[in-house]
């Protein structure tokens, strides 16, 4: 190149030195630190270099073939090293969240009591009716088993029962106490459950015996938590019937720390099986061979709506039957009672009947006189008794004339 022009000559020095230097790049040190940045570009990046250092001679001899008086343009060469590209910022990931698997709570303690537990154990029971005795404790109790004699809380019998009742996945235990008063008991229906401790706590009173209701009959759980109650209207004792009681069963829950009734009747009404007699009686006394007549003569309405299949009257100890309705008695009826008993054809409902006595009473002359009440009763086809909706009109008295 010595015969070329020194002008030419500096101005391809020049340009090789420019189109060398675009070739290289930025350095070694520059280059590690873009392959470490854009890994993903190595490939493009060298493959852009070569390319760049081959075509850069085919662009300078071109330059010299061309002409002499128009200064050359470089060719233009590619940056090995990309500009950067813009990257969308990064989302920041959400922050792990604690392990999402529900914490397991403590099992709640063991509710489920048997009798003999509950026999052994000091209990704190709810309160008793004020009727009670003071010897029907509440506090520090060791239950009993049923004893007539005994006036002191005791655990009724039968099985206790078990089921899940306050919702804690533990079962609970509900059993029927009484304490005796009289001829009859107080009872009320108790669940318990143990402490963390494991000591017998009482979780509440789901009934009770004055809460509307006069006998607790028995009582059934379900799993679901539910208590059955099995109640009446009517504690029988002494010569009382059974059958007279009406009974219902009623269901608790527990709900806002206590039991609540949730189903069944919440009050007992009239007994439909009873009705409504009223009596009233006009009498004469008249001297009589052997003493004095006396006639009564009852008329008695049904102002109920049960038809009262029999009549029975008693009170009848003034004297011997002397006549009137006394040969219709029905014999059985007739020897149940000293006070001579006479059952006769009832009153049907809304309707009245007239009924006649005739007794030869003794002569009582200069003795005092006596009062003397005389009842009727209602008595079924199946001669049972029955009480009455209004009893205070079941009786009169005769004065006193005897």
């Amino acid at each position: 190149m010595s015969d070329l022009d020194p002008r030419l000559r500096e101005r391809l020095t020049a340009y090789r030195a420019d189109v060398t230097a675009r070739a290289v790049g930025p350095g070694p040190d520059q280059a590690r630190r873009t392959l470490r940045r854009r890994r993903r570009t190595k490939v493009v990046a060298v493959a852009t270099a070569a390319a760049v250092l081959v075509l850069a001679p085919v662009v300078a001899n071109a330059a010299l073939k061309g002409d002499r008086t128009t200064p050359p343009v470089p060719a233009e060469s590619v940056d090995p090293t990309p500009p950067p590209t813009t990257t969308p910022p990064t989302t920041p990931s959400a922050t792990p969240s604690p392990d999402s698997t529900p914490t397991t709570t403590p099992d709640a303690p063991d509710g489920r009591i048997s009798r003999t537990q509950l026999l052994g154990a000091r209990l704190d029971l709810p309160a008793w009716p004020q009727y009670v005795p003071p010897t029907c404790t509440t506090s520090d109790v060791r239950l009993v088993t049923r004893a007539i004699e005994a006036w002191v809380p005791l655990l009724a019998d039968g099985p206790v029962s078990h089921a899940d009742l306050d919702g804690d996945g533990a079962q609970e235990t509900v059993a029927l106490i009484a304490c005796r008063f009289g001829e009859a008991l107080a009872k009320q229906v108790v669940a318990f459950d143990r402490d963390d401790d494991g000591r017998i706590v009482t979780l509440g009173r789901v009934a009770r015996t004055t809460d509307g209701i006069a006998d607790i009959l028995g009582l059934t759980v379900s799993t679901a938590g539910a208590v059955q109650v099995r109640v009446a209207d009517l504690q029988p004792c002494c010569d009382t019937p059974t059958y007279w009681r009406q009974e219902q069963q009623r269901t608790y829950r527990f709900q806002g720390g206590r039991f609540v009734q949730t189903d069944g009747p919440t009050k007992f009404g009239k007994d439909p099986r009873l009705t409504d007699l009223r009596v009233t009686m006009t009498h004469t006394l008249v001297d009589a061979p052997g003493g004095r007549k006396l006639t009564t003569v009852f008329t008695v309405t049904n102002g109920g709506r049960v038809d009262a299949a029999q009549l029975e009257f008693r009170g009848f100890d003034v004297g011997e039957p002397a006549g009137g309705d006394w040969p219709r008695c029905d014999p059985e009826g007739a020897s149940q009672d000293v006070n001579r008993i006479c059952l006769l054809p009832g009153v049907p409902a809304g309707e009245s009947r007239r009924y006649t006595f005739v007794n030869l009473v003794p002569d009582r002359s200069g003795a005092a006189a006596v009062k003397r009440d005389f009842y009727i009763v209602h008595i079924d086809a199946q001669d049972r008794p029955w009480r009455d909706l209004n009893d205070k009109d079941n009786h009169v008295q005769l004065p006193g004339v005897l």
